[in-house]
């Protein structure tokens, strides 16, 4: 290359364009392969402040913005972007040969300070046209990621769609899933910590794919893989207890929204298994809740009796009506004989047990279980008695009984 190539004249003049050319070729070069598009006029501003003195104008300073904006939507990092128009600026300034024959130093002086007042205002409009970028991109993608999992939960029938849909997220629909389901104590002003804790501990422990984590009617929502599981899900500290005693011990670390209680559904395969294991986790979560349970972590597979009980409504209340209704002639009503079955059965039929429990002497286990046998006519000592009272109790508590009258 000749001198008059390389030196720059007037800036803006067709006779720049040569030099101009190498100087963003290499500055792209030295930022890893940066496009260099992404420079747009940059080079020519900063050689009219090194020439003139003259400072970019807001409009030039837009087309700034948009080359930071398009730098993030082509996947470039900041970093890179940034490091293209430092060194687009180091390299230029070594080429101002007027600067290296003058000997004037204020001269260098007022360049130098007008060609960092370009970098400066430059770098700092290209970084903010990159963070608004990402901001829309992040925006878009949460949007999506909430549509893919709303369609995920109900289970939408366009199976093809949901498949193509589901790969940018990582998530293999042929995979065995479970869904869990977290819910704060008091309503969360902001999701955003909640879900980015979420995010970390479950993509540390399980990889950042396969996995969705998002929000639902006020509920923190994670899909994440099973495929260790036994699909309908064993019982036992498997792969949902793993997963709900993880996510609790990292939301009870937030200040807000504790307590939180976390509900598993019980794992299955394909599309409509994430739908299932979803309906399983809100289902126990909100039998949790009409039992006044203040379980931390609850497994579906816990409460799998409740959906037995409950599926036929009017019989239950039947048999609540028939069996337990008698023990509210008991002197304090009948839920502290309801308490006292519930833990008889609970531990074994272990009066000692029972009482330690209850915080009661023993002696008065046995005459409240005297008394439940006196009103209702059925003997928790007996197999055939027993297991009725422990239907009728278990029934009773998920009708909130006698907290709440029975259905008519």
């Amino acid at each position: 290359m000749t001198d008059s190539a390389r030196r720059p004249g007037p800036a803006g003049r067709r006779g720049d364009e040569t030099w101009l050319t190498e100087v963003a070729r290499e500055a792209a070069a030295d930022a890893g392969g940066a496009p260099v598009e992404l420079l747009g006029d940059y080079l020519r501003l900063l050689t009219d402040a090194a020439v003139t003195g003259r400072r970019p104008r807001r409009g030039e300073l837009d087309a700034v913005e948009v080359l930071g904006r398009r730098a993030a939507e082509q996947g470039v990092s900041a970093g890179r972007a940034v490091r293209l128009y430092l060194s687009a600026a180091r390299l230029l300034w070594r080429q101002l040969p007027h600067l290296d024959r003058s000997a004037d130093s204020e001269t260098v002086r007022a360049a130098a300070d007008a060609v960092l007042h370009v970098v400066d205002t430059a770098v700092a409009t290209l970084a903010e046209g990159y963070a608004a970028a990402r901001r829309d991109l992040v925006r878009r993608e949460e949007a999506l990621r909430r549509e893919l999992v709303d369609d995920l939960l109900r289970g939408d029938s366009d199976l093809g769609g949901l498949v193509e849909r589901a790969e940018p997220f990582g998530l293999d629909l042929a995979r065995v899933h479970q869904v869990a389901l977290a819910a704060p104590g008091r309503r969360l002003p902001d999701t955003e910590a909640a879900i980015s804790t979420l995010e970390r501990v479950v993509f540390d422990r399980l990889g950042d794919r396969d996995v969705l984590v998002a929000t639902k009617e006020g509920l923190l929502v994670v899909i994440a893989p099973a495929d260790e599981a036994t699909p309908g899900g064993a019982r036992g500290g498997g792969p949902s207890g793993e997963l709900g005693t993880l996510m609790h011990g990292e939301l009870d670390r937030l200040v807000r929204g504790r307590p939180w209680q976390v509900a598993v559904g019980r794992p299955h395969p394909g599309l409509y298994g994430i739908a299932r294991s979803y309906e399983e986790a809100r289902e126990a979560l909100t039998t949790a809740r009409r039992l006044h349970s203040g379980t931390s972590v609850i497994d579906a597979h816990d409460l799998l009796i409740y959906r037995v009980l409950l599926r036929d409504q009017p019989a239950m209340v039947d048999l609540v009506r028939a069996v337990l209704s008698p023990l509210g002639q008991a002197r304090g009503g009948a839920e502290p004989l309801l308490d006292t079955l519930a833990e008889y059965f609970a531990c074994g039929e272990v009066a000692t047990e029972a009482a330690r429990r209850l915080h009661v002497s023993v002696r008065t286990v046995t005459y409240r279980l005297g008394r439940i046998r006196a009103l209702s006519g059925y003997d928790p000592a007996d197999a055939r008695d027993r297991f009725t009272l422990h239907a009728a109790v278990l029934g009773a508590r998920a009708l909130d009984w006698p907290r709440r009258p029975l259905p008519a």
